[in-house]
């Protein structure tokens, strides 16, 4: 510990401190910035409306499939449903066959009826599907929209907090300039500790840590010379007297 500093130069260190509080509320605020929330939350949203997006469009090709094999199949009830009309109107069969398909002809009429329903309810499954799929988007595109906005004003404050990190480092730096490395060292280790390092003595308490120091403390403090190094007895900071 350095024994001594010109009281001036100790001095200096209440503004070292001073900066050294806005570094760390500075930093404080971008780790805990709210944008830092809204983004996570929007990241969510957005990556689950894309999964739900992709499960709703898979089950659109599966209604566009199963679509196209009942149309195939309509298509064939009804090539086969005219063939036999076709031989009927032609009436060159024997009575039997044409009777089979007579017969046929129902069963083929009540097949084709089945399958338009079936169609038609698939038709309107896909519409719901479409609806669901065009919410989705939009849900998407606002989930977006509002995680670019988010994203853009962490950046913006972001920006904010370097500029002022880095004029009060410079600020900092051209305080230091000058001072003994052994006072400078002091100071840092002190501030290793997660502690503030340096405060102003006012009365009986240190302003570093907002204590009051005992008489016996005191009386050392103030007995020892202009340009001592003293420190508070409760937190070690460098104290720095009037």
């Amino acid at each position: 510990m350095p024994a001594k500093a010109d009281p001036f130069l100790q001095r200096r260190l209440l503004d070292v401190a001073r900066i050294d509080q806005a570094v760390a509320a500075a930093e404080h605020r971008r780790r805990t910035l709210p944008e830092l929330a809204q983004i996570a939350d929007d990241t969510a949203t957005v990556q689950k409306l894309r999964g739900a997006l992709v499960l709703r469009q898979a089950e659109i090709g599966d209604l566009d499939r199963d679509a196209r094999k009942l149309d195939n199949e309509i298509d064939a009830v009804r090539t086969r449903a005219k063939r036999d009309t076709d031989r009927l109107a032609a009436g060159s069969a024997p009575a039997k066959d044409l009777e089979n398909m007579q017969h046929e002809l129902t069963s083929l009429a009540r097949r084709q009826s089945t399958l338009e329903d079936d169609a038609l309810e698939l038709m309107e499954r896909r519409e719901l599907a479409d609806t669901e799929v065009a919410s989705t988007q939009a849900d998407l595109a606002a989930a977006q929209e509002r995680l670019a906005a988010a994203e853009q004003r962490r950046g913006d404050a972001v920006a904010d907090i370097d500029d002022e990190l880095k004029r009060v480092t410079a600020e900092r730096a051209g305080l230091l300039d000058g001072m003994p490395a052994d006072l400078i060292k002091l100071y840092e280790q002190i501030r290793a500790r997660g502690r503030t390092a340096a405060g102003a003595l006012n009365g009986a308490r240190c302003e570093a840590c907002r204590m009051d120091l005992d008489r016996s403390a005191l009386n050392d403090i103030w007995s020892a010379a202009p340009d001592a190094v003293v420190r508070c007895t409760e937190c070690g900071a460098i104290l720095i007297r009037s």
